[in-house]
């Protein structure tokens, strides 16, 4: 259990940080740049807790909005588990993995598949795309672009680490885990904007802009 008295100590001062381990490294390291973009994308992710909580539950009419109470429904719970698996992702990564304690349990394959099974459910209720989506719409739905974005930067750290240290430095799960997370994001996403009724702003190519 992870019991935390006190935050500031100072140790950092001279651009070091600790690994799991203990070992003194600098914070530029790739795999203190890896968990902490692990980091940067559960804050973001934090925010879009924060904006589907905000969303209001009833229209201008005072009468309910179904749409939104379904996509609290469905987005809460789910990214509730995700901020949760992120935690695991970043706290099995600021170990070497030769130093990882065997009380740390590590996220699986089920964990990447049923990624992949919440976007299936999802892609059924929307229409396939003929271009690439404009990140727009409401500030739930950009935000939740920045998130994909992010998603896919840690997943770039990853490779980078790898490159580093060697294939083992992170496991084929986690890199998996973080590919489909991108994905996951962008379709639900598209998912949340359908439900609450928003356009889907697309690219134009140039050479269709200039005719017209």
């Amino acid at each position: 259990m992870v019991r935390i008295t006190k935050v500031h100590t100072g140790g950092g001062d001279n651009g070091e940080t600790s690994l799991g381990s203990g070992q003194r490294v600098s914070k530029a390291d790739a795999r203190v740049e890896f968990y902490g973009t692990i980091d940067e994308l559960n804050a973001f992710i934090g925010m879009v807790r924060a904006e589907v909580e905000e969303l209001e539950l009833t229209g201008s009419d005072g009468g309910p909005r179904a749409t939104v109470r379904k996509v609290r429904n469905e987005v809460l719970p789910k990214i509730a588990i995700i901020q949760q698996e992120l935690f695991d992702v970043g706290g099995e990564c600021a170990f070497l993995p030769e130093e990882l304690p065997d009380m740390i349990v590590t996220i699986q394959q089920e964990q990447a598949d049923r990624l992949c099974q919440e976007m299936d459910v999802w892609t059924e209720d929307l229409v396939p795309l003929e271009s690439f989506i404009m990140p727009s719409g409401s500030s739930l739905t950009a935000t939740m672009h920045v998130v994909r974005t992010v998603a896919r930067r840690a997943e770039r750290c990853a490779m980078r680490l790898r490159e580093k240290e060697g294939e083992g430095a992170v496991r084929d799960v986690v890199i998996a885990y973080l590919n489909r997370l991108s994905d996951w994001f962008f379709v639900l996403t598209r998912w949340c904007s359908n439900v609450l009724g928003e356009e889907e702003v697309l690219w134009v190519p140039l050479g269709k802009r200039m005719q017209n």
